[in-house]
């Protein structure tokens, strides 16, 4: 009866270790593996391309286009954090943003500078989006 047991525990115990080999599986076939040895691409994903950007048009030149502005947009994340940050800590530019007076510092931060009482004039707004459609057309 105990022999039984032991012998019921050990194949328990095998069954449950195969359970947690690794699967054997084949490499897949796809157009995008021409980008696999591109800065970038590591074990284990490889290539990775989430949203299928590359899918249907996979010349070398609209994936360096999609790269080119993944690097633009990530610098231009982290100069905006960098800016809430400054204005959180305090330190605004000094003069006055408008010729009615308003300094810099008047306006809140974050969001409150956008919505709220003390928000930022719509024209104010509306040259702030036009300076940035002229910069990520025009330059960038």
């Amino acid at each position: 009866e105990i022999e039984i047991m032991k012998t019921g525990a050990a194949l328990a115990l095998i069954g449950s270790a195969a359970a947690f080999a690794p699967a054997q599986t084949g490499k897949a076939s796809t157009k995008l593996n021409a980008f696999e040895d591109e800065l970038g691409a590591q074990p284990p994903l490889g290539f990775y391309d989430p949203l299928g950007m590359l899918n249907g048009d996979c010349s070398q030149e609209r994936f360096d286009r999609l790269r080119y502005v993944e690097i633009k947009h990530g610098r231009i994340a982290m100069l905006a954090f960098l800016g809430q940050i400054t204005t959180r800590g305090g330190l605004h530019l000094g003069g006055n943003i408008d010729y009615s007076g308003d300094s810099f510092d008047s306006f809140p931060n974050g969001i409150a500078a956008l919505i709220g009482p003390d928000s930022i004039p719509t024209a104010g707004l509306v040259q702030i989006i036009a300076l940035i459609g002229l910069l990520e057309c025009g330059f960038m």
